[in-house]
Parts: C-alpha cells; structure tokens; sequence
C-alpha cells in the first residue's frame, strides 16, 4: 500500500509540476533573446510571383515589406557561395549537370517558366532576372533583413564559407540557419554557435517526443527556430482519390500531432519563433495564425500581405 502510495505521489507531482512549467516555463529556462520576430516569410524570395531564388524575387519580396527571406545555398567549384535550392540544374535550367561541378562563371541560366513545388499545376513564368546569384549579393542589397539559410549539402567547406560571410556582413543577429539533416545542424552551430540555428527533422521528432511524455519543459533546447510543415496540404498537392487511403490516415495523424497551439505557445513563451511552411492558401494562412505560429512561409508574397492586412492577431 506505502509503495503504492509513494508511486502515485511521485506521479501527480511529476504531472503537477509538469503541467505548471509548460505554462510558465521562464520559471526554469531563459526565454531566448530574439533580435527579430517574422510573420511575412518570402520562400525562395517568392517563388509563385518571381524565378525561384533570384535577386528579382528577393527585391520584389522586400519592397512588398516582407519580414524575412528564405533560401538555400549550394557552393561552386571554384568555391563561390550561390543561391539556388537544386544542386543538380536539370529542373531550373534545363541542363543535366551538378552546381559542385560548375565554376560560377560557368553557371547557366534560369528556365524561363519554372513550377511552383507547394502550389498545385501552378508555373511561374521569369521576367528578365534569370540568374543565378551569390550569397554576398543578397547580404549586399539587403543588409537589414532577416534572411532564413538553408544548407544544402553536407559540406564542410560550405558551412564555413556561409559562417565566414555572415561575420564579414555582421549578420548573426540577422541570420537563421540549418538543414534537415542533424549533422549539418551540429556542424552549423559548432562553426559558429552566434547564429540562431533551426530544428533538425531529427530534434523536431524528439521534440514531439517530450511533448506527448510530458517532458519537454524540463528539457534545454539549443534551437531558436522551429520551421515545420503543415502536413494537411500535402492533400491540396494530388488528386485526393490518387492518395491511397493509409498514406491519407498518416497524413492526418502527422497533422494532428504537430499542429498543436499549446506546443506552439509553450515554445513562444520560451522564446523559439515557429514558422509553418510552404502556404499558399488564404485557408492554411488563417490556420497557422489561429494555431498561434509565429510566421508563415510563402511562395505567394503578395497573397500573404493582402492576408496580414486584415487579420486580427491577439496580443501576445
């Protein structure tokens, strides 16, 4: 009976003080300073309105005031940093070759039409931008915004060049980073552990992990930024009748374990900005925002605005 007893006192004081550190958990961890918070996120720069990653799409996307710009970099063989998402150029300039194998001068251009990845048959056709640009470019014309990095590739080198640049730009405080992968996450933050690091696919699961055990508000969390899909429209990408049904039932099971406002709450209040991705409906904006996300990613810069203008946001 006494160990019975003590077993189930253990148990409600680990759920009660469970249950108040997720609420208020500035009573065990620091919130994180933030140097900017985003809610308008241009993805390749807008790649519904402009050629996917190109200095017209980022100045379009800035003028419109967007809060951030996210892109993704890949390095040369003569060891330039350059913008583009694709290493291999097949899909974007129509030429079978890797960007590794290419010195930048070498680079080709841009197709002239290029799909859109999260809107459904939706092409954008290029204006007269079809470059494919340099980092330095980018901090060049736009010292002062927020600019979202995603790594590419696992490349050390890579990783030490965007490091290098950001330093030389003074971006830290400016800059967000990361990948997918957990390994180049750790090589990210051990090159440099002043720029702000995204959520590993890896952390993300372990995060969810602590979340459903009751753990994480105990837990420290390096991150600064969650950057996560919003599983629903991935039934917006295909003929629903194309999806066999248990990829549909996993569909909305990820849905439902992931857009949660109060894992969304907790983190905020920790000081971790959540930004969901890629939304491109007026539908999936007001989900996002409702949920309690920070900000929200686009390829639909224009679209988003308009949203943002006449959405109610509650005081946070």
């Amino acid at each position: 009976m006494s160990a019975t007893l003590c077993l189930l006192s253990t148990l409600g004081g680990y759920i009660l003080s469970s249950a108040l550190l997720f609420k208020c958990p500035t009573l065990l961890h620091s919130k994180k300073r933030q140097s900017f918070r985003c809610r308008h996120i241009s993805h390749r720069g807008g790649a519904g309105e402009n050629l996917e990653n190109t200095m017209a799409a980022f100045k379009h996307a800035v003028q419109l005031r967007t809060d951030m710009l996210e892109i993704d970099c890949h390095m040369t063989k003569d060891g330039q940093v350059v913008v583009s998402h694709d290493n291999n150029l097949k899909r974007i300039t129509g030429l079978n070759v890797n960007i590794d194998s290419l010195t930048f001068s070498d680079l080709p251009q841009y197709n002239c039409r290029l799909n859109v990845s999260f809107k459904k048959d939706c092409f954008c056709d290029g204006g007269d931008d079809k470059r494919i640009p340099l980092l330095k470019e980018v901090f060049d014309a736009f010292p002062t915004t927020p600019i979202n990095i995603d790594i590419k590739v696992n490349n050390d080198l890579l990783i030490q060049k965007v490091s290098d640049l950001i330093s030389e730009y003074n971006r830290q405080d400016l800059t967000v980073w990361g990948n997918g992968s957990e390994t180049i996450v750790k090589k990210c933050y051990k090159t440099n552990p002043n720029i702000p690091i995204l959520f590993s696919l890896q952390r993300v699961l372990l995060l969810l992990g602590l979340f459903y055990t009751g753990l994480l508000p105990f837990f420290p969390l390096r991150e600064q930024f969650l950057e996560i899909p919003m599983p629903s429209i991935i039934l917006k990408l295909q003929e629903p009748c194309k999806i066999p049904w248990n990829r549909r039932l996993l569909i909305w099971l990820a849905d439902a374990l992931l857009m949660r406002k109060c894992l969304f709450e907790h983190l905020k209040a920790r000081g971790i900005q959540v930004y969901i991705w890629v939304l491109n409906d007026e539908d999936d904006f007001k989900r996002a925002f409702d949920l309690g996300a920070t900000g929200v990613m686009t390829d639909y810069p224009t679209q988003l605005k308009k949203f943002l203008e006449s959405y109610t946001f509650k005081e946070e």
